[in-house]
């Protein structure tokens, strides 16, 4: 399985329009939109995640850049959220944590 982030969604897109609109290059596991927990408003991006890496890749090559409910999507792969932290962290990360240990 491969999954995409899919960046500068209409505000208003949906799930299910989130779906149609990439299931045209195969079969999709999900398709999300990201919502705030407050107020449960789209954030403006989401993940579509397919059955087949393949299918992601000629999704990614035709749907980036392309016009989407009047916006022009950005769509990547999606990074590993622990390998993405880690990366934030920067070196300073795991030395101000051992400050801190007795």
């Amino acid at each position: 399985m491969k999954k995409l982030y899919v960046g500068n969604l209409s505000f208003n897109t949906t799930d299910q329009e989130l779906n149609e609109a990439f299931s045209e290059y195969g079969e999709i596991v999900s398709a999300t939109v990201i919502k705030n927990k407050y107020d449960n408003r789209s954030k403006g991006f989401g993940f579509v995640e397919f059955a087949r890496e393949e299918d992601a890749r000629k999704a990614k090559e035709s749907m980036n850049g392309k016009e989407f409910k009047g916006r022009t999507l950005r769509v990547d792969e999606a990074k590993d959220r622990e390998q993405d932290r880690g990366s934030r962290s920067g070196d300073y990360g795991s030395r101000s944590r051992d400050r801190f240990r007795y």
